[in-house]
């Protein structure tokens, strides 16, 4: 099976747009960048409760605590909030009707209810297909913001701690190394 598309700037970007343009945008388009932004898995995203992500003060924390139960390979992981994704969250909880309890879930289907991870995942994969965007699964944000980062330079320790990888080699094929990575790469000879 293939590795899930990696998003461009732009067709992110195109996505977003997409988004906006349907219900639950403001919902939709803080789960999409969850994904893209803090490398968390569909079903971490999707066992989200309102608590790990507003603190008692009403702030978006800046991190998320995720206990092993919530992680694909059982073990705990903290997952680190930027400034442009707190702003993201931020605008999300305000566009509730009321803040919802603290072990609320953050992100409820049209009925209400908490999403289950495949259930996220088919409406995430949905969102990509409406957008155009062929191959893009709800795995593409990790490969996106994985593939940014080393392109960036970030050493593969530190891509495999934000997305909660303990062997490095899983961490490496999610990069996704592309012309503009190696022509960057020989330029440094010399």
């Amino acid at each position: 099976m293939p590795q899930a598309k990696v998003l461009s700037g732009k067709e992110l970007r195109r996505v977003l747009d997409y988004v906006a343009t349907r219900p639950h945008a403001a919902r939709n388009r803080s789960i999409i960048l969850l994904t893209h932004w803090a490398a968390m898995r569909i079903g971490e995203v999707a066992s989200l409760r309102v608590g790990d992500v507003v603190g008692r003060n009403g702030a978006i924390r800046t991190e998320i605590r995720l206990d092993a139960a919530r992680t694909k390979g059982r073990h705990a992981r903290t997952v680190y909030v930027s400034d442009k994704l707190r702003k993201e969250l931020t605008a999300y909880v305000k566009s509730l009707d009321d803040t919802p309890p603290a072990d609320a879930p953050l992100f409820t289907t049209q009925k209400r209810t908490a999403f289950s991870a495949n259930s996220l995942c088919q409406a995430v994969n949905v969102i990509y297909a409406r957008a155009g965007m062929d191959g893009a699964t709800s795995h593409s944000g990790r490969r996106t913001l994985i593939t940014t980062l080393a392109q960036k330079g970030v050493g593969v320790r530190v891509l495999a701690e934000i997305a909660g990888h303990r062997d490095i080699r899983v961490t490496q094929a999610y990069i996704d190394v592309n012309e503009e990575m190696m022509r960057a790469a020989v330029e440094l000879v010399g």
